[in-house]
């Protein structure tokens, strides 16, 4: 994987001098949409948009590229998730394709994650001279991530200690996104701020504002306990959180991983969102790369 190897030279810049506003993230992540490989070794060949107008049915691009030894593929980008592609086989005469691996890049002011997630799953995509036509055939399932990389502050981690760090860390956001789904009349379809405003006051009322706090969260009996420089209320995990995540809460990590992945978390929150746009009809235009 060699797209941050591309942004050797952005990022660092991005950090310091964007360190206190939030388009250093959106403009890592956009600069992070280079496909594994120089410009050398993977070129697009073609670039399909969809529309952005009214009623569209999907905000996204679809490119076909191809690698030094002649081998095609498609890369589904999805503007309202710059944090991941979507990588997929050359569809063969009759348009279908099999999903290979979704990959992610998104940063924080703590550093970013990298991984390639393997897929699995099919559509068919037409593909003519200045058009294509996209539709995916029902699920796309996330299989395991097989490779990726790790910065936070001046600690680089990659192989076999990032991968298993970043297999820790969907573990438990899994776990923490398979919760919030399961809770009645949960939002869905937010764009990632939404997201973030209705779901930090829920699994942190400990650092929010008094006004954003949920009712009735702190209660008189409730114990506290101290981790990563914050007092949780312990009572209020036990209350609203399953078994499987009140460690998680109570020692500091489900906070790491928000502020460290929140991207992350909200794409795993927003899959079936994502399903449900590409399983309809998508017609795209081709453009200028």
């Amino acid at each position: 994987m060699k797209r941050l190897d591309n942004l050797k030279y952005i990022i660092p810049l991005c950090f310091i001098v964007l360190l206190f506003t939030g388009s250093c993230v959106s403009m890592m992540e956009k600069t992070g949409r280079v496909l594994d490989g120089s410009e050398a070794e993977e070129k697009i060949v073609t670039l399909y948009r969809a529309a952005k107008k009214e009623g569209a049915v999907a905000d996204m691009e679809l490119w076909e590229v191809q690698n030094k030894a002649g081998l095609r593929s498609v890369v589904i980008f999805l503007n309202k998730y710059p944090s991941i592609i979507l990588r997929g086989s050359f569809p063969n005469n009759s348009g279908e394709f099999y999903f290979t691996s979704l990959e992610y890049l998104a940063g924080s002011y703590h550093g970013w994650n990298e991984y390639r997630m393997e897929l699995f799953g099919t559509g068919n995509l037409k593909l003519a001279d200045n058009s294509a036509i996209l539709k995916v055939s029902g699920k796309i399932e996330m299989v395991q991530i097989s490779a990726g990389r790790i910065q936070r502050y001046d600690t680089r981690l990659a192989g076999n200690e990032a991968l298993a760090r970043l297999r820790d860390r969907r573990e438990r956001i899994g776990a923490l996104s398979e919760w919030m789904l399961q809770l009645e009349n949960v939002p869905k379809g937010l764009d990632r701020d939404a997201f973030e405003k209705h779901w930090k006051p829920v699994l942190f009322p400990e650092i929010v504002s008094k006004r954003k706090k949920p009712e009735g969260w702190r209660q008189e009996n409730d114990q506290w306990v101290r981790a990563d420089d914050v007092h949780w209320n312990t009572g209020y995990t036990a209350r609203i959180f399953p078994e499987i995540l009140r460690e998680i809460r109570n020692t500091g990590t489900m906070l790491r991983d928000w502020e460290e992945a929140l991207p992350w978390i909200y794409i795993e929150y927003e899959w079936d969102t994502i399903l449900e746009l590409l399983n309809q009809e998508i017609k795209l235009q081709g453009a200028s790369k």
